[in-house]
């Protein structure tokens, strides 16, 4: 699938096989991926500072290392880049579930609901006409682009909302939206995109009913049994309950997927059950999920970037413009107005939510289907959705947060969300260390003063028979306890050994010139 023409220019394509790789070649590829992956995450930074979402600077990225950039690399598989996509989406979604906080989505889901359903199908039906009257597209094609560009994408909303408070009304709806919305607008595109003439539309829609609702009952059902199993089965290992749950939101979806249902609304709804679970080793599972889903954003995003051939675009420019235009300040203001109104939603937030419907990964990656299929003009369809992406990106991205301002939104509403979070220690350069007292140490019936820790550390939690509390310089310590020590980076060392000396030779270690070394071997 990939190899080396020439010395200095990769080319990659879905058209035949001429060699493998050598390992030589494959080192090659793993050192040219290391340093684009370094230079994604450094252009993290770029983007947050800036305003500007992630996804344009991966995009520019893969552009750059195209045919038509510096990188030289020929790459014209569509159907890879479809499987790699829906990979991607799954992990994106699954990162998204387990970071929704359900209090916040639960008063706005019957919003988000009818927007995600009836919104979808307004925008679908606004856009494509515009597209077919306007830009000269045939009705399959209309229909097709109409349905790619009306899924909104939770990565590229929040990543510019993320620093602004907002009330919690909105953030929900957006969120439980974006996603919820994905999974009609590819049964939608599925449709479209298969030859032959396109079904009634009420078969149409009964067919989306039936694959949302299997497709929700197989994700809610198997995240309540993912999350009854991580809480009641003890794994050996910390770094294992992060795999877990990544496994058990992948089975949702390959589950729901073979049952006919909608894979993308299973992986997100038994993502959310998981990350309100309170289940165990709970931040390093929440790590894990945003580096997998970072990894998910960068890869698809350059690999988009690189499918792309920019001096074929100039013919498409015009045509995504007019049809960006309609979709913005027609098709989901409109969609808005009708689906949010009979919840009495105010006027500022609707204006908010109507701009804020960002398109990102997903209407790109739903551009190759119709490739895939070989309907007529997919390439062009591709061609109208990438720029469409890129410039109302460009343009509703950093004017998001100012309109926020201006309509006050989250200024003297409702009280701003201050998202707490657990400190980095490293950051802090600070240790998290945790002691267990086992049998026959000398450290049962020590008093937590009696320690006599360096300044600088300190236990900050005590674990007894299942249950924590934080204890008083008084707390006696008894044996089968674990002790969390939270200590400074330079006493660190000091921390340790104290607590050693002290298991080894009780609360008189010092005196007795017990220092520690050795204690616990």
């Amino acid at each position: 699938m990939s190899y080396v023409r020439e010395p200095t220019r990769a080319c990659v394509s879905g058209q035949g096989r001429e060699r493998p790789l050598t390992v030589h070649q494959l080192n090659q590829l793993l050192l040219v991926c290391s340093l684009v992956l370094l230079v994604a995450v450094a252009a993290v930074r770029i983007s947050s500072r800036s305003g500007l979402p992630s996804l344009l600077v991966y995009l520019g990225i893969g552009v750059l290392m195209g045919q038509d950039g510096i990188g030289g690399i020929r790459f014209d598989d569509a159907e890879l880049t479809q499987v790699i996509g829906y990979a991607a989406l799954v992990v994106i979604l699954a990162e998204g579930g387990l970071g929704t906080k359900w209090k916040e989505v639960r008063p706005a889901l019957p919003a988000a609901s009818t927007l995600a359903l009836v919104g979808v199908s307004v925008s679908v039906g606004i856009t494509a006409t515009a597209a077919h009257y306007l830009t000269g597209l045939e009705w399959r094609q209309a229909l097709i682009v109409g349905a790619v560009v009306s899924s909104t994408d939770a990565a590229a909303v929040f990543s510019v909302l993320r620093k602004i408070p907002l009330p919690a009304r909105v953030t929900g709806t957006l969120e439980a939206e974006s996603g919820f919305n994905d999974a009609p607008v590819v049964i939608l595109v599925v449709a479209f995109s298969v030859h032959g003439p396109v079904e009634h539309w009420y078969a149409l829609l009964g067919e989306i009913a039936l694959e949302l609702v299997i497709g929700a009952a197989i994700g809610l059902a198997v995240g309540w049994l993912g999350s009854w199993g991580l809480r009641h089965v003890a794994l050996p290992a910390s770094g294992l309950y992060p795999i877990a749950v990544m496994a058990i939101a992948v089975t949702a979806y390959a589950a729901g997927a073979l049952a006919h249902g909608s894979g993308f609304l299973a992986v997100y709804l038994a993502s959310v059950v998981m990350g309100n679970a309170k289940l165990p080793h709970w931040p390093a599972t929440r790590g894990f999920a945003d580096g997998l889903g970072w990894i998910a954003q960068i890869g698809m995003f350059v690999l988009l970037g690189l499918l792309v051939t920019p001096h074929e675009l100039g013919d498409d420019i015009l045509p995504a413009l007019v049809i960006g235009l309609v979709l913005t300040m027609v098709a989901r203001p409109l969609s808005v107005v009708l689906c949010l109104t009979p919840y009495r939603v105010a006027w500022q937030e609707q204006t908010l939510m109507s701009w804020a419907g960002l398109r990102g990964a997903v209407p790109i990656i739903l551009a190759t289907i119709p490739m895939v299929s070989g309907i007529e003009g997919s390439r062009r369809i591709f061609s109208i959705v990438f720029v469409l992406v890129v410039v109302y990106t460009l343009i509703q991205g950093p004017t998001l947060p100012w309109l926020a301002r201006k309509l006050r939104l989250g200024e003297d509403s409702e009280a701003a969300d201050l998202g707490i979070e657990s400190a980095p220690l490293e950051r802090l350069r600070g240790h998290l260390l945790s002691l267990a007292i086992p049998e026959g140490s000398k450290m049962h019936g020590v008093e937590i003063n009696e320690l006599r820790l360096p300044a600088g550390a300190a236990v900050t939690l005590v674990v007894r028979d299942g249950k924590s509390f934080v204890p008083l310089p008084t707390t006696v310590l008894r044996l089968g306890d674990e002790l969390l020590v939270v200590a400074t980076d330079p006493v660190r060392d000091a921390a340790e050994r104290r607590l050693r000396a002290v298991g080894h030779g009780g609360k008189l270690a010092g005196w007795l010139g017990t220092n520690g070394e050795g204690a616990g071997r």
